[in-house]
């Protein structure tokens, strides 16, 4: 059962004139993987996170997601959670491979029922359910067949959303496609520190295509089976690039980390078009010309209603005068292979003078104020949501089981804070979610970093409310932030 003391629950606040704008929305996020368990239950199969969390070596201590947070099994005294603590919307992922365990062909029922018992749930306790179709864990027979950097893998997503539009369409109005489809291409098959640990540049640009492919198929699939009124979105890591100097090699350093970050993805999604500079910069990599068949654009280019922003570090870049980078300080996990293909030489920075969280990443909520302002003037018709924002730190009940964490509090002040600003400087921001509801598996990482604001004792299954999340629950409350401690 969830571990929530009376005491602890946070109290309705005193009206306040509130500076975020009416109709903003206040959720928190997690991701199946992360946190379902309940790997082989219901005719699940393997995702290749299943494969990559399995294979030896490649996650911390050799954790794996068998288990999590097992959201599957305690999903209702999770959401009685959230209810208490005052959320008004859940952003979870489905399991690809739960609902269509080959990647292909009819869904399962059963594990059709898991997400149509979750949604039931959230709406009987007020909360608006968020749904992002793919966070990471593809079915691995597709993987099998290529993954990502084959199109036909594009052609299957579309299937796949189809199938939950269909399935859930009637109680769920706001739909993600991909989540951070920058780390799916780039990090696991560049880097290789995420599933499916493959280190091909190729196919990191392949993969990162496909997937724009493949957002933009789901987009027209949502549409298809959705009523008119529901809302389709894609949700993208915006990198944060400033150069470390205003060097021109600076700054060229950086426009090459944007490209490859940001703008292939947005280029394509938000333009219709690839930026010519990353095709300049990749072109020794791939056959663009061969890659990006006829329509294949105005495909990726289908209209969405909002876009997620998912910031939790700024990205500060040079290029070393001798021509040797380093991408290890990228945030982005230790590789001696690198994720900007095209760009290997640049050299990652962490911001002078900041604090650091337990992942080692600058805090600095300037960088969200400035990401959100440029995406806004970028496309200023396109409402924005933050979609994860948050942080790890070394949390520890106390002796009295009480989990007190006012590094997170600070973390979460300053990019709130930062939210409102660019709010009031005229950024069409709806919504914030959390990252993240809970601890969970954090991916490479395995157990050892706890982003939640709910502590988990994984042992136990226990959960415990962190000060944060009394915290966050309190300016839900009030639609304002309290005075900073």
């Amino acid at each position: 059962m969830t571990a929530v003391r009376p005491d602890t629950v946070p109290q309705q606040a005193p009206a306040a004139q509130a500076p975020f704008p009416t109709g903003f929305l206040w959720g928190a996020a997690t991701a199946a993987y992360q946190v379902e368990g309940a790997a082989s239950e219901r005719g699940r199969t393997p995702s290749i996170w299943d494969t990559f969390s399995h294979t030896p070596g490649k996650v911390v201590n050799g954790d794996t997601g068998d288990v999590a947070a097992d959201h599957f099994h305690r999903y209702r005294d999770d959401v009685a959670l959230m209810k208490r603590l005052g959320l008004q919307a859940y952003r979870f992922s489905v399991s690809w491979s739960r609902v269509q365990p080959t990647g292909r062909g009819p869904a399962v029922e059963r594990g059709l029922d898991f997400y149509r018992s979750l949604v039931d749930e959230l709406l009987l306790a007020g909360i608006k359910p968020v749904a992002t179709l793919y966070h990471w864990d593809l079915p691995q027979e597709l993987e099998d067949a290529g993954g990502w950097p084959e199109r036909a893998t594009a052609e299957r997503f579309a299937d796949y959303a189809a199938i939950m539009a269909r399935a859930l369409g009637d109680r769920v109005s706001m739909w993600t496609t991909l989540n951070e489809p920058w780390c799916s291409a780039f990090l696991g098959y560049g880097s290789g520190v995420h599933a499916p640990g493959r280190t091909e540049p190729a196919a990191a640009l392949r993969a990162a295509h496909h997937l724009n492919l493949a957002h933009g198929r789901a987009t027209e699939a949502l549409r298809a089976n959705l009523p008119a009124a529901a809302q389709t979105s894609v949700t993208l890591n915006l990198h944060q690039v400033r150069p470390l100097t205003d060097s021109a090699a600076d700054v060229d350093a950086a426009r090459r980390i944007d490209a490859v970050g940001n703008r292939v993805f947005t280029g394509p999604m938000l333009k219709g078009a690839y930026p010519e500079d990353l095709l300049t910069d990749t072109e020794r990599i791939v056959n663009w010309p061969e890659l990006i068949q006829e329509g294949d654009l105005a495909a990726i280019a289908a209209p969405i209603d909002v876009l997620g922003v998912n910031y939790y570090t700024p990205t500060i870049v040079s290029t070393p005068a001798d021509g040797a980078g380093d991408t290890r300080n990228d945030g982005h996990g230790s590789s001696d292979h690198s994720p900007w293909p095209g760009s290997e030489h640049v050299a990652f920075h962490l911001a002078e003078g900041k604090p650091r969280t337990a992942m080692n990443w600058s805090v600095d909520p300037n960088g969200l104020h400035a990401l959100l302002m440029d995406v806004s003037r970028e496309h200023p018709d396109l409402p924005l949501m933050v979609t994860e924002n948050g942080a790890a730190f070394d949390d520890a009940p106390d002796a009295d089981g009480r989990v007190h964490d006012p590094e997170r509090i600070a973390y979460l002040h300053g990019h709130l804070e930062a939210v409102r600003r660019a709010v009031a400087d005229g950024a069409d921001v709806r919504g914030y979610f959390l990252w993240s509801l809970m601890d969970n598996f954090e991916w490479g990482y395995g157990y050892g970093k706890r982003f939640g604001a709910v502590y988990v004792d994984y042992a136990t299954q226990r959960r415990t409310p962190k000060s944060s999340a009394l915290w966050y629950g309190d300016v839900i409350a009030r639609h304002a932030l309290p005075p900073e401690a």
